[in-house]
């Protein structure tokens, strides 16, 4: 199974410098990729979680890491298709997929949270409907010479978008329910479990991605299987603990257990860990608990 890390974009320790520092240092351990997330907007009052109250462009950020990278792979986890036209984004993907080399990973979701939908111009009804013409749109825009598209959501005049990617990045599809995870099956090039996924259950999850792809004439062994895991190292145990929470050993056990599950790669996340991620942390004791985790965890250590 392959390991990834999620860079710092949650909070008080997510600086320029802080994302260099751990990006280069997962590269020189070995991990397999790096990976960012969406958050939009924070609604005052929400009881969200204090990590999402200040959050970097996963875009943006992406594309400062691939000039401070070499050979890690660039993931966000997820971006939310309604928030961008398919073209805005497929032309800012296609330059990220340029500028990295070839590293990029996709996370794509429908999003969840009204408020962004209405700072967005973006009705949440039909988000399912949306997710299938924008990713026929996407990729279009990414292999055809001339798109000319009308359809429910999106309309585009006959158009030529360039340059295209090389190659074209592979398509990851969010989402819990069981809809989404039919469509990450017949649509996706893999799933990406969110950050409030019971991975105790991930195999089921998993077994439904597949049924799909399956059943929509594709090969489901072919499909990439990601895991956000929402890692909080505490060595002196958790009572109750969640996978991927506690000791390092009790970590690196659950690591090997998910494998197991069908989990084709894994990236540890310390932006949800409520002493790492929300912006009142310290980020100095931030940055020691990551770099301490970066290590210990490293593929092979």
């Amino acid at each position: 199974m392959r390991i990834g890390f999620g860079v710092p974009v949650s909070g008080s320790w997510a600086t320029p410098a802080n994302m260099l520092r751990l990006a280069r240092r997962a590269e020189e351990l070995g991990y397999d990729s790096l990976w960012t997330f969406q958050r939009l907007l924070y609604p005052v009052g929400h009881p969200m979680g204090p990590q999402y109250r200040s959050v970097q462009d996963p875009i943006v950020t992406l594309a400062y890491l691939a000039g401070v990278t070499s050979r890690v792979r660039l993931g966000v986890a997820v971006l939310n298709m309604p928030f961008f036209s398919p073209a805005l984004l497929a032309k800012q993907l296609a330059t990220l997929q340029d500028v990295s080399g070839g590293r990029l990973d996709v996370g794509l979701g429908l999003g969840w949270l009204p408020e962004e939908f209405v700072a967005s111009g973006v009705p949440m009804e039909g988000r399912g409907r949306r997710a299938v013409e924008y990713l026929q749109v996407l990729r279009r825009l990414w292999h055809d010479d001339i798109v000319s598209h009308k359809g429910e959501f999106y309309e585009i005049p006959p158009s030529h978008q360039d340059p295209k990617p090389h190659p074209v990045p592979p398509v990851l599809l969010g989402g819990t329910a069981e809809v989404a995870l039919r469509r990450a099956g017949e649509l996706g090039d893999g799933w990406i479990s969110s950050s409030r996924a019971d991975l105790a259950t991930i195999d089921h999850q998993i077994y439904i991605v597949k049924e799909a792809a399956r059943a929509a004439g594709r090969d489901p062994g072919a499909l990439r299987f990601v895991c956000r895991g929402v890692t909080k190292v505490r060595e002196g145990g958790l009572p109750d603990r969640a996978p991927l929470s506690g000791s390092l050993d009790e970590i690196r056990a659950d690591v090997e257990a998910l494998a197991a599950t069908g989990v084709t790669e894994l990236f540890h996340d310390l932006n949800f860990d409520p002493e790492v991620g929300p912006p009142d942390a310290d980020p100095a004791a931030s940055m020691r608990r990551a770099e301490e985790t970066l290590e210990a965890l490293a593929p092979g250590a």
